[in-house]
């Protein structure tokens, strides 16, 4: 009797302890899981910022430059239009020509080449602000180009020499360096700039505005539309087949594909109903259709979540279904409603694939100025400049995403923020 209950308490503990085995096991894969994940972000995000942290500084040339009026046929007294029209690059030129004195137009060009070609435009803006320099001598920060804007960001100090640039230009590069004439600077051009096919004068303000434009459209729309589908769902539509279909329905289109709704897009809003392409107003028109049922599922649940006590006593005390709902329930279920449509907007801003559907991909100088002016966004130009060849464009690219980035984690702890101060626990 004995022997037989020690034989089954040895076969309990052992399986018990082949449990706590398997038990632990599968917490250290799931650990590993975690770690694994967080180890690819880290990876990821890594690469991002080491490559996207130096397009926030951009490299200058400071020398002094006389602005001459006789050269540029304009004085303090001229109007905008004749400053405008002055030729600024011409200016550049000959003071570079005459300081350095390069030898024969091969020289001539592979010194004009380091410089930018948007130093016109800086001169320009700089008569514009201020006339009275017409005729002095002016000290400048002048954008220089890509290429020395990379070899002095990342390969100076290396014995290799550069791949991009002539012994001559690393001659002038350095007697520039030497004089404490090169240095970095912050970008604000990145931030003021819309785009360009020069990386150095390539911006994200034109990208950032198209962005603004078309997720403002993409709120005004899909906010009361997804808002009143989910009330008259949740608290007035009849229980039947119909209404059944719908629902299916709905939770089906917040699993489609986004790039469907570009071609929806593309169908019904610019093919049939004229619409201008790349635009923020059928860019906001795709995106409220993309945004919509998450709007609307996230709205039922919101409202699922009100206790029915709250119905039942303003029933009880006399007033109608219509006041129960827009005066009692709907102000409770307000900020999950707000944290769905938070969640829906921050989905929006990170597509492309609709997007580039209805023209949005078109290459776009001008900042938009309203909704129905061309335009980008910053998931868009970050796909442009993606395949862009030259090197600058790349850091750019890394620090767009940066950007996209920073707004996606300000709009996620916004409705995070959000649900935790607003929300009502019952």
């Amino acid at each position: 009797m004995t022997d037989s209950t020690m034989t089954t308490r040895q076969k309990v503990e052992a399986s018990m302890r082949r449990r706590r085995a398997a038990e632990t096991r599968f917490r250290l894969y799931g650990m590993a899981s975690v770690l694994f994940g967080l180890l690819c972000l880290v990876v990821l995000f890594g690469d991002i910022f080491s490559k996207g942290t130096s397009a926030f500084s951009q490299t200058v040339l400071t020398t002094t430059i006389e602005i001459d009026g006789d050269y540029l046929d304009i004085t303090p007294d001229s109007s905008e239009s004749d400053i405008m029209s002055a030729n600024y690059d011409g200016l550049i030129k000959r003071h570079f020509k005459n300081d350095i004195q390069p030898k024969g137009r091969s020289e001539a060009r592979s010194l004009f080449s380091l410089i930018s070609s948007g130093a016109g435009w800086q001169i320009q803006s700089e008569v514009l602000e201020d006339p009275s320099i017409i005729g002095k001598t002016v000290t400048v920060d002048l954008l220089v180009d890509d290429d020395l804007d990379q070899w002095f960001k990342h390969e100076y100090g290396n014995d290799s020499g550069s791949v991009r640039l002539s012994e001559k230009q690393l001659e002038w590069i350095n007697g520039w360096i030497e004089s404490d004439a090169l240095k970095t600077q912050f970008n604000t051009t990145f931030f003021v700039n819309g785009d360009s096919r020069e990386p150095e004068l390539a911006g994200i303000r034109g990208a950032i505005t198209g962005t603004l434009l078309t997720l403002l459209v993409t709120f005004l729309l899909s906010f009361p539309i997804g808002v009143a589908a989910a009330i008259y769902l949740e608290e007035f539509a009849p229980k039947n087949r119909l209404t059944e279909i719908v629902e299916i329905n709905i939770n089906n289109l917040a699993a489609v594909p986004s790039i469907t709704f570009g071609l929806l897009g593309l169908a019904i809003f610019i093919n049939i109903f004229g619409v201008s392409r790349s635009t923020p107003l059928v860019g906001g028109l795709v995106l409220t259709l993309m945004t919509l049922p998450t709007i609307i599922i996230s709205g039922r649940a919101a409202i699922k979540a009100v206790p029915p006590s709250i119905r039942e006593a303003a029933l009880g005390l006399g007033a109608s279904k219509m006041q129960t709902v827009f005066h009692h329930v709907l102000p409770l279920a307000m900020p999950g409603m707000l944290t769905g449509t938070i969640i829906g907007m921050a989905q929006a801003l990170g597509e492309t694939a609709p997007l580039l559907m209805i023209g949005m991909i078109a290459f776009v100088v001008d900042v938009p100025g309203f909704i129905n002016d061309p335009s980008t966004v910053l998931p868009v130009q970050i796909f442009l400049w993606s395949d862009s060849p030259e090197r600058a464009f790349t850091e750019r690219t890394s620090g767009a995403i940066m950007v996209l980035l920073g707004f996606l984690i300000i709009m996620n702890t916004a409705a995070v923020m959000l649900r935790r101060r607003l929300e009502r626990r019952w």
